[in-house]
This record gives structure tokens, sequence and C-alpha cells, in this order.
């Protein structure tokens, strides 16, 4: 498959009929017209993410309300109970239990009128509490409804944009199809290069992510066996990294990463590799992270598969479900991240100690 790909896309960029050549658009046109069609099928799984994220949040918050209807008829008994022993004392009626303390001619007496009026005076106190209770749980239930008809918002607004996306890749790309002599072999080469995406590119760029992702789990371990690259300042502490160590330590982790480098740039990582076939680039950066847990994130700035640039959706789907960050109070519990840089062919990671 890979092969028919391949080979139709060097006969499209080799068109040998002059005319043809003038009125398509320059044959470089091609690749870019490949990469729309890749982009257009991701975004429409990034859609189908949406859609199922907004249903699932509709659910939620039908369930929310449901709840909150049957807590507001709970909290409504409460209330009368709590303004039944808030009218009791503000009328007095509580007086004559007190009175009848003074009245009492022995210490039995007194003292069992005084465990009567503790009773009371404990149920009073039960049922405002009760009453407190459920009308600050149902105020906070109506907090969380908020913050989920916010997040609901924003999830319809990300839907409307990827639509509006897609929809307007999709005009493009037949705009642009309409206009070539040879739309259908590259319509053709844009079902091939899609199917073989599915199935076989997008699980081996996800296989290879998922290795890295263990692998950065271990990495705490390994800087703690390699005291080299730990320097040590005051309470300044400095990790040190070289591309050469990485690599080294990745091979040791997965087999994979025999035929996968990592080069470390001014500022950017990238990953790249050659297997069965398949290509696979990773360029991106990291930045320090303080919620919920301090550390330093890897973030996907390109991805190329067979060098074929996969959208932003693909790129933040991954991010999301592969953790290739390195969190450095697995190293040393009092240790936080406060900057890292990519320089001269290391990663530098400083750190401070986290009061």
């Amino acid at each position: 498959m890979l092969a028919a790909i391949l080979v139709g896309i060097t006969f499209a960029l080799q068109l040998p009929v002059m005319a043809e050549k003038q009125e398509n658009p320059p044959e470089d046109g091609i690749r870019e017209l490949l990469e729309q069609s890749l982009s257009v099928v991701e975004i429409d799984k990034e859609i189908l993410r949406i859609q199922e994220k907004r249903k699932e949040l509709l659910s939620t918050m039908t369930e929310a309300e449901a709840a909150l209807h049957e807590q507001e008829l709970r909290i409504a008994d409460k209330r009368e109970q709590a303004g039944d022993v808030i009218h009791a004392y503000y009328t007095g009626e509580r007086d004559s239990m007190f009175t009848a303390l003074l009245t009492m001619k022995s210490w039995t007496s007194f003292f069992q009128v005084l465990d009567y009026i503790d009773i009371i005076v404990s149920h009073d106190q039960s049922r405002m509490n009760d009453y407190i209770g459920e009308y600050r749980s149902m105020q906070d239930d109506y907090r969380k409804l908020e913050g989920r008809q916010t997040e609901l918002a924003e999830v319809e607004r990300r839907l409307k944009e990827q639509r509006e996306r897609v929809q307007a890749l999709e005009k493009n790309l037949e705009g642009q199809l309409n206009g070539r002599s040879d739309s259908e072999r590259i319509r053709l080469l844009m079902k091939e290069l899609t199917s073989f995406w599915e199935t076989a590119g997008l699980a081996e760029v996800r296989e290879y992510f998922k290795a890295l992702s263990s692998a950065m789990g271990k990495l705490p371990g390994w800087v703690q066996d390699n005291k080299d690259m730990l320097e040590i300042k005051g309470f300044n502490y400095t990790i040190r990294v070289t591309e050469e160590k990485l690599n080294e330590f990745l091979r040791e982790q997965d087999e994979r990463f025999n035929q996968f480098s990592f080069t470390f740039e001014e500022n950017e990582i990238t990953a790249h590799g050659k297997r069965d076939g398949m290509e696979i680039s990773v360029s991106g950066r990291y930045s320090i992270q303080d919620k919920p847990k301090n550390g330093i994130i890897f973030h996907v700035d390109e991805l190329l598969f067979n060098g074929f640039a996969l959208p932003d959706t693909t790129r933040q789907s991954l991010e999301e479900e592969f953790d290739l960050g390195f969190y450095p109070g697995l190293v040393l519990s009092f240790l936080k991240a406060k900057e890292v840089e990519l320089k001269d062919g290391e990663l530098i990671i400083k750190l401070s100690v986290s009061l």
C-alpha cells in the first residue's frame, strides 16, 4: 500500500505533458492537497470526540438538574423545620423550659428538666444543622452545574470552530481538485494515504507515544541512578541530560528506539525514526507546569508521518492521551522545576527547593 502511494506521488510529481503543467498548480501542491485531505480526516475525528464530550456533559447536566430538584424538595421540608425552631425561640416558646428550672424544688427534678431541655435543644440544633448542611450542599451543586454550563459553552464553541474549519478545508480541496485534469488520480492517492494512515500509521505513532510515555515515567529513577547529571549549588539544583544519554536511556527501555533518535536544537527537541516503511518525526518544546503538579510538559508542535504534517487536533489528542512530562518531585520530593531550556545539545532543567 505504501509503495502504491509513493509511486503515485512520484508519478503525479512528474507529469510529462507541458500543457497539463500550465493548466495545473505547481506540482509541489500535490503534497499540500494530500496533507489537507489527511487533515480533513483527522479533524473529523476531533469533531466526533467533541460531540461525544458534549453528549457526556449534557447527560451529566441532566442528572445534576434532576438531583438538584430532589434536593430542593428535601431542603424545603428542612427549611420549614428550621423555621419552626427559629419561631419557637423568637416567640418565647422555649422560655418556659428555662423558667421551669428556677421553680424546681429538688436537685433531682432540676437535673431531670435540664436533661429534657438538653434533648430539645440538641434536636433543635440538629434540625438547624441539617438545613444548613443541605443548603450549602445545594449551593455547591449549583456552582458545579454552572461550571458544567461554562464547559458546555466552550465545547459548543470548539465544535462550531472545527466544523467551520473542516468545511473550509473541504471547500478548498474541491476548488483545487476541480481545476485539475488529474483530479481522479489525486483523489485515489488521498484515499490510499488516508487508508494507510488509519490502518497502520496512526497505530504506529500511538505505539511510539506509548513507549515514550512509559520511558518518561522511569526517567526520575534513571536520574537518581546517574548523579553526575545532577548539579547542586546551595538550594539550587540543575539536571543536565545530553541527547546522547537520552537516546541511550530510551533504547534501554524499548527496542523501538533503536530506529528512533532524539536531537536537541535551540529550545526544540525532535524525535525521528523509520520502521516498516513508515517514517515518523515529532518536534516540540518543554514548558513549566505548576498545576495539577509541578513538572516540565512536552508540547507537540509538529508531527510528520511519511513527510505529511498532521493537524493540531491530532497533536493535541496525543498530548492528552500520553503524558510525556518529567516531574522533579519524583527525583527528590522537595524539588520543583522553575526553568527548562534546550541548549548546545543538552536538556537543562533548573530546580529549586519547594518549601
